[in-house]
């Protein structure tokens, strides 16, 4: 399969991006827990890179927690704040503001040299498509905090939440998509849904699924669809069709169907929690490439 989709309005709101981000202390980068590279923009570390930086691992009810952990040391050595969170739940959200100011506290303390107590910390949350960008900051804003408006010495028209009397959130930042050459990137995206299906062929899309769930989680399918993982990935899709009763008229099977039905269950969790990408795997494959 081959993905290349960078829409046009990105290269805009990567332009407002680079404005914006001369007003900002500090990047709050929201991945999905399960694609903790895939769904990272490499275009924010050029856009961020003289600015404090948080990583939040969102959907962790999705990801395999072993693996989260590993990426969470591997990205900590990297120099980034992290902290794992499940915005739709609530689980970790209270501890966003804390890490944040932890990860400011030089400029808190430079701040406070100068004589200058109480200034906020400004942040920016950024996230491509589908990774819970909106459900975190419903739930990291909340109702309660109340537009400030327009300040001194920002460009006309720019929003400001105060969250609360220690950070002040830019609103509506820019989404932006990763432009990606490695077509790995790209397959992850589509299996949490983050590419429209209306440019997928979803057999083939549900087919790689299962090829990679055989390869690193035996016996998921098997507990989930009652297949039989030995054999190769086509059949295991017939299979799926066929214990889900998935039939056209003149009762053909219905690949696409069983396909919908695996891309649905993997990504709402219904097959356990799975990461797609692994650490080692991921450094061997970056070093390769250099």
């Amino acid at each position: 399969m081959n993905f290349q989709w960078y829409p046009g309005h990105m290269t805009k709101a990567k332009r407002q991006m680079q404005e914006d981000i001369k007003l900002i202390d500090i990047v709050v980068e929201i991945v999905d827990a399960r694609i903790p590279v895939s769904s990272k923009n490499p275009d924010i570390d050029e856009l961020a890179k003289n600015k404090y930086r948080l990583i939040i691992f969102n959907k962790i009810d999705l990801a395999d927690p072993k693996e989260t952990a590993k990426w969470e040391n591997y990205y900590k050595e990297k120099g980034f704040h992290t902290i794992q969170v499940n915005s739709k739940s609530g689980l970790g959200m209270k501890n966003v503001t804390g890490v944040i100011q932890e990860a400011c506290k030089e400029k808190i303390e430079r701040d406070r040299k100068r004589g200058i107590l109480n200034r906020p910390i400004r942040a920016m949350i950024v996230g491509i498509p589908n990774v819970g960008k909106s459900t975190f900051i419903n739930s990291f804003v909340k109702k309660a905090c109340a537009k400030t408006g327009n300040k001194p010495g920002v460009t006309k028209g720019k929003q400001w939440i105060r969250m609360n009397k220690n950070i002040e959130l830019l609103d509506t930042p820019g989404i932006l998509w990763p432009k990606f050459e490695d077509q790995r990137v790209g397959l992850r995206l589509a299996f949490i849904g983050s590419i429209k299906e209306e440019i997928l062929n979803i057999t083939e899309l549900s087919m790689e699924l299962i090829d990679f769930l055989c390869h690193n989680y035996s016996s998921i399918l098997t507990q989930r669809y009652g297949v039989d993982e030995t054999r190769n990935k086509a059949e295991i899709l017939e299979e799926i069709a066929v214990n889900r009763q998935c039939r056209l008229k003149g009762n053909q099977i219905d690949y696409d169907k069983a396909a919908g039905i695996l891309m649905d269950e993997f990504r709402n969790g219904k097959l356990g929690a799975i990461t797609l990408e692994f650490v080692n795997k991921e450094e061997k494959a970056n070093s390769e490439t250099v």
